[in-house]
């Protein structure tokens, strides 16, 4: 029988011979799923054998990492600020990055205030159930156009009791009145801003495993924005804030897009990269 210290060994070379990064990361995570303990636990059984059952299901989730699912969407969940979340190929899968856009919204509001928000694109919920576990005052809503998405961010919503302060509804924010004339404090949303010509040279992971609606506009990857920044008389209350993440490279055209819709205080937030990766701006 394979110890789990050899069956890491071989799987990361494995898994680095089919081309995939962080390969060694990627084998401990999987074999960490099926042994049902975390990461770092693996080290304290190194010398510990995987029975046939175990080695049989652990050579499935390669071939499937080898073939470029993501690891999330093998093992069903993700780690996001803090959080635990279900992901499926239903959502797109949170990235680190979009953990700066929820700290940004944090940041912003008062001890003692009541904000009610709308996270436009709400896909598997992580920004929506992180802003109400991190401002107990708030009022959440979060919509997107997919029902399939819907009910994964419902699932993950009731899995930390928050029911009554998050609402997940499917809409259309191209439709005349998506929002039937209600209005926030705060927009937040983390929108498809990939281009489409960018987005035939993204991962495979990312390409022919997430959903593409998710992730690009099939435009320039501005559409969103515009369209946000468009309604946004009719969602975002005078003095509204209003934080979106961007793509590399888009910040002067959300900026001027901003702008033309009467939105001033603009400011950016970089990433680990030092990428311009969070606008932030107040409605005038």
């Amino acid at each position: 029988m394979l110890t789990v210290l050899e069956c890491i060994n071989k799987s990361a070379d494995y898994l680095a011979n089919k081309g995939i990064e962080s390969a060694r990361t990627n084998a401990e995570l999987l074999l960490a799923h099926l042994l049902e303990c975390k990461r770092l636990d693996l080290y304290l059984k190194y010398d510990k054998p995987l029975n046939e059952r175990e080695i049989n299901i652990y050579r499935e989730y390669l071939k499937r990492r080898a073939m470029f699912e993501p690891v999330q969407y093998i093992i069903g969940s993700v780690e996001f600020y803090g959080l635990k979340l279900k992901v499926s190929p239903a959502v797109l899968i949170p990235r680190p990055e979009t953990e700066l856009l929820v700290e940004s919204v944090i940041n912003s509001v008062n001890k003692d205030a009541k904000p009610n928000i709308l996270d436009i694109g709400s896909g598997s919920g992580n920004i929506g159930i992180a802003l109400a576990l991190n401002l107990p005052n708030s009022v959440i809503t979060g919509i997107d156009i997919s029902e399939k998405a819907i009910k994964i961010a419902d699932e993950n919503s009731n899995q930390y009791k928050l029911s009554g302060r998050i609402n997940f509804l499917k809409k259309d924010i191209f439709e005349d009145n998506p929002l039937d004339n209600s209005r926030f404090n705060i927009v937040v949303s983390n929108p498809p801003y990939v281009s489409n010509e960018d987005y035939e040279n993204v991962q495979p992971e990312i390409k022919n495993y997430e959903p593409g609606m998710a992730v690009t506009d099939q435009s320039d990857g501005l559409l969103y924005f515009k369209r946000i920044a468009e309604i946004s008389d009719k969602i975002l209350d005078k003095n509204g804030k209003i934080f979106f993440e961007i793509g590399i490279h888009q910040f002067e055209d959300v900026k001027s897009i901003l702008q033309e819709n009467e939105f001033g205080n603009i400011s950016v937030v970089k990433d680990y990269q030092n990428i311009e990766r969070i606008i932030h701006g107040e409605k005038i």
